[in-house]
């Protein structure tokens, strides 16, 4: 196999005509002063282009994704660097927003599930695992052995990260009254440091062994956790007092947001469309669930409120990290409530399934 082939999966001008477009979307968005314009920009640049049918060369927009494992790992690092020193004394202050967690899923869950029934008249099997808050390879999974529509499954759940990804970031803009998470705005902790080849092999080596370590022992969004999990033990140690520079996480954003644009490729438009409103109404009122939890429970977790609203919001655990990052939040309180969100989210969901048929039958 030629290098170009491994790299570009065998399409290099489709991949770089896809990247493009993608950084088109990104210039614009940051030209108007929109939020996360790296990631948001070349997300709705090539998830357009993909939904409308545009083809490169005789094919549908594409990257490999390859390309975002690689870059996650470094995120991870990036994240377990933002550990603080006093981690222990916080995480005992965060269980309030935890114990939260084991209150939202299930009614985010529920209000998902009659959403899609009553309004959607989706089947039973499609709404309830395109109701699932999180896990969304389980939720696929699920709902193949159960009967699904995997067709409307698969859009309203990835519409779920998506439609997250979008307002997320509108709404604090709206709040604040200015955009949030620009491109200059990007201050990772430890980013003062020097980064030294000692440096450089110690955040290597925690990216690299996370990652697969990760996924050995099975732990939820692997690609993100098990660095996140070895970089801050590597820097609770004084290891190393470095991250990776501020321009790894707008790469990441911006090839994240590329590589979910170019997965609107094959939905026909109308079925987008009706999924579309099903899902922004789902968003909706799981955002306005995490922010009556937020209000309530932020005083008592040391956070400030729009941290725990990012930490309860049903989007993916990569890209609320990378929202979290560019929002100067803490990263490493978001994602731990997120792992905790799937693992809660993937367990009732499948419990939860049995209760319904039963009552069913």
């Amino acid at each position: 196999m030629r290098l170009t082939d491994y790299l570009y999966g065998q399409r290099p001008a489709v991949v770089l005509a896809t990247y493009a477009l993608g950084l088109a979307g990104s210039l614009i968005a940051m030209a108007l002063g929109l939020p996360l314009p790296m990631m948001l920009g070349s997300l709705v640049a090539v998830g357009l282009a993909s939904a409308l049918g545009v083809r490169f060369f005789g094919a549908h927009p594409g990257v490999p994704e390859k390309w975002r494992m690689v870059l996650l790992p470094i995120v991870g690092t990036a994240i377990g660097g933002g550990v603080p020193e006093d981690f222990i004394a916080q995480l005992m202050t965060w269980w309030p927003t935890v114990l939260a967690v084991f209150v939202y899923v299930p009614l985010a869950h529920y209000l998902g599930y009659q959403l899609y029934r009553r309004f959607g008249r989706t089947e039973p099997a499609t709404a309830y695992f395109a109701a699932m808050p999180g896990g969304f390879i389980e939720a696929m999974e699920m709902g193949q052995e159960r009967g699904a529509d995997m067709a409307m499954l698969s859009i309203l759940q990835f519409l779920r990260l998506i439609l997250c990804i979008l307002l997320v970031p509108i709404l604090f803009s709206l709040i604040s009254g200015h955009a949030v998470g620009s491109s200059a705005g990007v201050q990772m902790p430890g980013s003062a440091a020097p980064l030294g080849l000692w440096d450089i092999a110690i955040l290597a080596f925690c990216a690299i062994a996370g990652f697969f370590g990760g996924r050995a022992i099975g732990l939820p969004a692997a690609v993100l956790v098990g660095p996140m999990a070895l970089s801050g033990i590597a820097h609770a140690m004084g290891l190393t007092a470095a991250v990776p520079p501020g321009w790894t996480i707008q790469l990441t954003q911006f090839v994240v947001g590329t590589t979910l644009g170019m997965r609107f490729a094959g939905f026909a438009l109308p079925r987008i469309w009706a999924a579309v409103k099903l899902s922004f109404v789902y968003i909706v009122m799981t955002l306005a669930l995490a922010l009556i939890l937020a209000l309530l429970l932020a005083p008592a977790a040391g956070q400030p409120v729009s941290a725990v609203v990012l930490a309860f919001a049903a989007g993916g655990v990569t890209e609320m990290a990378l929202v979290a990052i560019s929002l100067n939040l803490s990263a490493v309180y978001v994602t731990l409530h997120h792992v905790v969100r799937i693992i809660v989210t993937v367990f009732l969901g499948r419990f939860g399934w049995s209760l319904l048929r039963k009552a069913a039958d």
